[in-house]
């Protein structure tokens, strides 16, 4: 069963989605892919795993960064799990460039290259943005590229996070 809440952010409604594992969702009300995987089975219900979220939320948007994670339950491929595994590892208030991902996913998998375009796909469908942190990936010249949730959430997002958005304009 698909559980949802909705949380009211600085940056717009946000609608949550858990089952029993962990968070399954976390969109931005009205992104481009809102929700897509939300199977036609859910209720509005509070559980305690939707409560830890919104708590992290709540310290998240305060402008600190929580010290735990709720637990995730991402559905996607096993090139997306492996992709949004390594953006639970960049840390927070700094930003990695989509060909540094496609490295760190080629040397795990000990290949040569990995297509940073194939990376961005799987980022692109990350449903458990903000959490997941596909706003902490730029491209590789600074600019902000391509976030479900819009660009100009992204911005917000990385300027909360304490990101030097300086860079970019050069």
């Amino acid at each position: 069963m698909i559980f949802t809440q909705y949380y009211k952010s600085p940056l717009g409604d946000i609608l949550l989605a858990a089952d029993e594992e962990g968070v399954t969702g976390l969109w931005f009300e009205g992104e481009k892919y809102f929700p897509d995987s939300l199977l036609a089975r859910w209720i509005e219900k509070e559980t305690p795993i939707l409560s830890k979220t919104k708590h992290w939320l709540d310290i998240y948007f305060s402008g600190h960064e929580p010290d735990f994670l709720p637990p995730l339950h991402p559905s996607g491929s096993e090139f997306r799990q492996e992709v949004w595994k390594i953006l639970l590892d960049i840390p927070y208030g700094k930003t990695f460039a989509y060909c540094e991902i496609a490295k760190k996913l080629a040397e795990k998998k000990g290949i040569p290259r990995m297509s940073a375009q194939a990376v961005g796909g799987a980022i692109a469908h990350n449903e458990i943005s903000i959490l997941i942190p596909c706003h902490r990936v730029i491209g590789k010249n600074g600019k902000l590229t391509g976030y479900a949730g819009g660009v100009d959430k992204k911005e917000k997002l990385l300027k909360l996070e304490g990101v030097d958005m300086n860079y970019e304009k050069n």
